[in-house]
Formats: structure tokens, C-alpha cells, sequence
């Protein structure tokens, strides 16, 4: 390749950018400016990749990072052949488009993941990088499994700014993921100003004390010392961070280097005049030369012969490893059990005592990991707590990672990130651990999860009050609330043995989208059943343990408030005609029809009734005008029998709140 040709190369990434954001008159130009020489060199040079078949096993995986310089990744995808058309890229950041202002998963062929808000890529590809460890350490035992891939990305200041990425680059250190490669557009600039008024830190030195191989590139133009890094990177045992020194917005002349160049366009006179700088035509928009194109279509069909070359040897590994290949196709397909909701249950079936959900939990939790390979995950620190631990699975450490049980360490962010990196890559089905109060510090990667429909599972344990003495810093009152507030996350919060199998059983079975597990510290009573338990019924969201024909009243509880109704039911008026709903998964019950919503419970012609250890503001959309029987301020440390009576959660104070609402029509949860 001739200087001219690869400057031209480099150049079209930068003014498709340029010319795409222009006509959107919203983006960030300057990243993809500063940065079109990595991408390029990693693209052109390294990354492994077949535009017909961007999920490919073997595929290298690029995660950006730095999501506000989606066009950096567009523009790459479209001369790499992807189906992201010239069109796409005019209809950069317009409603229904393939290219969005931040790059979301399943919405763009070839894109790994969606970031955006800083930090969560890179922490997405710490799972990615460690999935295909684990997935290798599966597969090699017998033959060798032609899976080499490598897991790169570009991270920006703004990344390495944010906890979450200290959390889960710390985790890649201590694993020794040497399948990830960063790289990073140390350009000095954020939104707001120069990084010197916040971010003085020497970065290198940070990565090399969490165990990374750091690598520093002064000239961000060139190709050629970008090359030689990667080439170093890739031969190295730990995970890598290249350090480029880049220049924003480079090439425009009033505005590289400066904060007025990241989340702005150029402006029409300023694109003229990058144009110019570098020497790049004014006309047409959005130009992609003769020359370059020709170049990318060798690339590609470079990249289809190295993709048909793996389907050889796979193929071949597939012959002479067939029980590996047999646990391949598992994995790949994520098999489920058809009767896994039963296998499930009976691993609960001869609890007669009281018992926690967080217990129930555990026995379900043993025998899903027998029926599902693909089951892997861990705790922030707590396995004692949450009893998340797979007995007999084997932990997950450097260099060896072929166990189940992966130690994220006090890390509740880095971990839902981690987990999500193993959803994006799709051999797994990933779950993390910690108490439910702790789910604030993992909404962002939840939240993600439910915008890029990832198959994660969240257990969250101590989901209430009733935790007792550790006080009112880990006892959630908003928490339920806020996580159903989330579109496209079911909560499930069940009551038992029988309702916690079904919860598990949802969770795995749910491919569209993630899934909250919330189980109680506490033992709570054996619910009483007529007829026997159904977890078929149960993994419907909601049906009724205590039926009335044409109720009075309707009572409807989740979790530990199930049984504590249950034992109220005889402290109300004996008049009454009452109905118990426990509502395990309220999001579940909410996609039924309005017919059979009505059905269960009856609006208009009953008195409705929420019961739950928690806030309850999302209560009223199912209960209308009904009554909340909650909890609307922080908890106190004291033992769990003391809070139920001091909040007036008992059998006796939920059913003399209930029968005082019924009386007088009050609505408070004063007691």
C-alpha cells in the first residue's frame, strides 16, 4: 500500500464522519477525526472478521468503547462490507436508522455491544475476553479447538475516568485475559475542557499495577508504530492498553485539539476548511474513492478465505471431538430441558420447614448447573450471603478457566458489566450476585442489559428490612421500584421453594431480555396451598393461593408479604369474601391480556390491596385507588421480628391495616 493510498484510507474514515454528522447536525466529530488512524491500522491490518456472517465464532470482537464516536464503528462497517449502507450513514442518528447516535446491539450488523455511556464497553469486553477463555478451556481438552480469537476495542478518557472501568480492568489484570487488546485515544480533551483540570493520574502506570501490558504510541498518525504495538500486544500473556496519543477533531484548523470539537458538528464553514486542510475534495458528501474501495474489497475477500479456512478446521475438530462438539452445540443454542421447570421444582420439593428464598435458591441453583453447561457466574464477594456458589464447579483464575464460579470481588459494578460482556458474546448464560441494595450500584449495566435484550441474570438476596441488624445502609426500600421502572426487565420476587424454581426457570428460559432474582434473608412459612403447588402456574407471574368466587376483597403480596397475608386472611372480617394473589413477577403478569388481568383481579367490583416490604409506588398502576400496605421510610437495625412489628408488617398490623382501610378509606402506612 502506497502512503497516498492508506492517507486517502485514514481520510475517509474521518470525513464520513464529518459529513455525517454535519447533515445529522448532531454527533461527535473530533473522536473519529483523531482516531481514524487506529481504527484503520487495527482493521485493515489485525481484526478478523466476515461481513456475510458478522456473529461468526472466531470473529475478532471490536467493542467502542468511546460510543459518543459512533461513526468511527459505522464507517468502518460499511467500507468492511457490513450491511451498513452509504444510506445508513446519511440517516446517522434519525429515528429507526441502523446507525444511532450511540451504538446499540442487535440494531447494527457488526456492532459487539451498545456503549455510550462511558466505561461499560470496556468493562463489556472484560466478559467477552474472559467467555472465550472459559469457552476455550471447555473445548481444548482432546484436540485442539481452533478458537484464537482476540477482543479489541478503543477506550477514550472519559472510560478510564469512570469507576466501572477500574472495577473490571482490575479483574482482566488478575485473570490475565491476554486475549484483550485496548486501545486507547489519549487525546487530552473531554466535553467540557482539557483533561488537566481533573485527570492528571499517569494512566499507564495504573494499568501496569492491575497487571496489563502498557504500550505508548506519541504520534496518533502513525500507522506504522500502531501496527507494531498491536503486533506486541497479541504476543503478550496479560491484557493489553495501547496508548495513542491522538488529536481531536485532527485536521480542522480552528477546533482540533479543543473541548468545542467533541460533541459538536464542525459547523459548514469549519468542514470546508478540514477539508481543504487535508487536502480532501469538497464535493460529493460522503465520498469514498475508487482506490479505497478496491482496497477493502481485497480486504474482505482476504477476510472470507480466512473464515472459510476455520470452517475447515472446525469442521474437522467437530469430527474428532465429538462429545466437545456435542457441549459446543449446547452452549451455542443455549439447550434448556423442556421439563426444566419440574427438574427445577424437585430440587425443592421435600422443603417442609421454614426456609429463605435465598436457601431455596441455592438448591435450585445446584440442579440448574447440572442441566445447563452454560450456567457460570459469581458474587461481589458474598457466596457465604447469597449461597450462589456452584458446588463441585470449580473456580475460575488465571490461567485456569475451565470452572463455573467466577469471584468478581466488592465490585457490584464491574461484575454487572462483566456479566453483560458474557450475554454480548452468547455462550453463556452469566449471572452475578450481590444484596438487593446493592443493585444501585449495578443499574447502569442492568439498564443496558434490558436496552440490548442481553440474557443476564441479576441474583439480588437481604431484599428487604427483614434483614435485620445490619441497618437501614443495606436494607432496600426504593429498590424493587426502581428495577421495575426498567422497560424490559422482569423482577421476579417469589415466596417460596415452588415460586423461587419458577423464578430460576424464567430467568434461564428468557432470551429477550434480563432477568432480577429477589430472595429474602429470612426464613419464611411453608405457604399453604389448596390445590397443591403448580410451578407452571407460578411462572405465569401471578395466581391466587387463596380463592373466593366473586371476591370482596383482593389482597395481592410478592415474597415474604405472601405468607404474612396468608396469616391475616383470618384476622379480617369473616364476612369478607377474599382472594390472595401472589404476584411473584408483576412484569409477567402485566403482559396478559386485559381480559385475564380483570379475571384474577377484579377492578371495580373488589377492594384491592398491595402488600410488600417495600416504597410500593409502583404498586398503584395494578391497585388504582386500592391500598398499599409498604414501607415509606429507611429501615433501623434491630432483629427482623422487632421490624415487622415496628413497621407494621406483622400478620396482626397488616391485617388491622387493611381492616382500618376498609372502614375509614385511609391510605397511609402510618401505623
Amino acid at each position: 500500500m502506497t502512503p497516498e493510498l492508506q492517507k486517502k484510507c485514514i481520510d475517509t474514515i474521518r470525513f464520513l464522519a464529518v459529513d455525517a454528522v454535519e447533515k445529522a447536525n448532531s454527533g461527535h466529530p473530533g473522536m473519529p477525526m483523531g482516531a481514524a488512524p487506529m481504527a484503520f491500522a487495527l482493521w485493515s491490518r489485525h481484526l478478523r472478521f466476515n461481513p456475510n456472517e458478522p456473529r461468526w465464532a472466531n470473529r475478532d470482537r471490536f467493542v467502542l468503547s468511546a460510543g459518543h464516536g459512533s461513526m468511527l464503528l459505522y464507517a468502518m462497517l460499511h467500507l468492511a462490507g457490513f450491511d451498513v449502507t452509504m444510506d445508513d450513514l446519511k440517516s446517522f442518528r434519525q429515528y429507526g436508522s441502523k446507525t444511532p447516535g450511540h451504538p446499540e446491539f442487535h440494531d447494527t450488523p457488526g456492532v459487539e455491544a451498545t456503549t455510550g455511556p462511558l466505561g461499560q464497553g470496556i468493562s463489556n469486553a472484560v466478559g467477552m475476553a474472559l467467555s472465550q477463555r472459559m469457552l476455550a478451556a471447555r473445548m481444548n481438552a482432546g484436540g485442539r479447538f481452533p478458537i484464537d480469537n482476540f477482543v479489541y476495542g478503543i477506550c477514550s478518557d472519559g472510560d478510564l475516568m469512570e469507576g466501572v472501568a477500574s472495577e473490571a480492568c482490575s479483574v482482566a489484570g488478575h485473570l490475565k485475559l491476554g486475549n484483550l487488546i485496548f486501545l486507547y485515544d489519549d487525546n487530552d480533551i473531554s466535553l467540557a475542557g482539557p483533561t488537566s483540570v481533573t485527570f492528571t493520574e499517569d494512566r499507564g502506570k495504573r494499568f501496569e499495577a492491575y497487571g496489563w501490558h502498557v504500550q505508548h504510541v506519541p504520534d496518533g498518525n502513525d500507522v506504522e508504530a500502531i501496527d507494531r504495538a498491536i503486533r506486541a500486544a497479541k504476543d503478550d500473556p496479560r491484557p493489553s492498553l495501547i496508548d495513542v496519543k491522538t488529536v481531536i477533531g485532527y485536521g480542522s484548523p480552528h477546533k482540533a485539539n479543543t473541548h468545542e470539537v467533541h460533541g459538536s458538528p464542525l459547523g459548514k464553514d469549519e468542514a470546508k476548511a478540514a477539508k481543504q486542510n487535508l487536502g480532501w475534495p469538497l464535493e460529493p458528501l460522503f465520498l469514498v474513492p475508487d482506490e479505497v474501495r478496491q482496497f477493502w474489497a481485497g480486504r474482505i475477500e482476504e477476510k472470507k478465505k480466512g473464515y472459510e479456512d476455520w470452517q475447515r478446521r472446525f469442521t474437522e475438530w467437530q469430527r474428532a471431538n465429538p462429545q466437545n462438539a456435542k457441549l459446543w452445540s449446547a452452549l451455542a443454542a443455549q439447550q434448556l430441558p423442556e421439563d426444566l421447570p419440574e427438574q427445577l421444582a424437585a430440587a425443592v420439593a421435600t422443603a417442609t420447614a421454614p426456609e429463605s428464598t435465598r436457601k431455596h435458591g441455592q438448591a435450585v441453583i445446584q440442579k440448574a448447573a447440572k442441566l445447563v453447561p452454560g450456567l457460570v457466574g459469581g458474587s461481589a464477594d458474598l457466596d457465604p450471603s447469597t449461597f450462589t456458589y456452584v458446588k463441585d464447579g470449580g473456580d475460575v483464575q488465571a490461567g485456569s478457566y475451565g470452572g463455573r464460579n467466577i469471584h468478581f470481588g466488592v465490585r457490584e459494578h464491574g461484575m454487572g458489566a462483566i456479566v453483560n460482556g458474557f450475554a454480548y458474546d452468547g455462550f453463556f448464560v452469566p449471572y452475578s450476585a450481590t444484596f438487593l441494595l446493592f443493585s444501585d450500584y449495578m443499574r447502569p449495566p442492568i439498564r443496558l442489559a434490558a436496552i440490548s435484550k442481553l440474557h443476564s441474570v441479576f441474583v439480588f438476596t437481604h431484599d428487604s428490612i427483614f434483614l435485620g441488624e445490619d441497618g437501614p445502609t443495606h436494607q432496600p426500600i426504593e429498590q424493587l421500584a426502581a428495577l421495575r421502572a426498567i422497560p424490559n426487565l422482569e423482577v421476579w420476587r417469589p415466596a417460596d421453594g415452588v415460586e423461587t424454581a419458577a423464578s430460576w426457570t424464567a430467568a434461564l428460559e428468557r432470551k429477550d431480555g434480563p432477568t432480577v432474582l429477589a430472595f429474602t434473608r429470612q426464613k419464611l412459612p411453608v405457604l399453604q396451598r389448596n390445590p397443591p403447588a403448580d410451578v407452571r402456574l407460578a411462572l405465569r407471574g401471578a395466581y391466587a393461593v387463596v380463592d373466593a368466587q366473586d371476591p370482596d376483597l383482593v389482597i395481592i403480596a410478592t415474597g415474604s408479604e405472601v405468607s404474612a397475608a396468608q396469616q391475616a386472611l383470618p384476622l379480617l372480617d369473616k364476612s369478607l369474601k377474599v382472594r390472595l394473589v401472589s404476584m411473584p413477577c408483576v412484569e409477567r403478569f402485566l403482559k396478559w391480556s386485559g381480559d385475564e388481568q380483570r379475571k384474577l383481579i377484579p377492578h371495580g367490583r373488589a377492594k384491592l390491596v398491595a402488600v410488600e416490604a417495600a416504597g410500593g409506588l409502583d404498586w398503584y398502576r395494578i391497585i388504582g385507588d386500592g391500598l398499599m400496605v409498604g414501607i415509606d421510610r429507611f429501615g433501623a437495625s434491630a432483629p427482623e421480628k422487632a421490624l415487622a412489628d415496628a413497621y407494621g408488617m406483622t400478620p396482626q398490623k397488616v391485617a388491622g391495616r387493611i381492616s382500618k382501610w376498609l372502614a375509614e378509606g385511609a391510605r397511609t402506612n402510618a401505623n
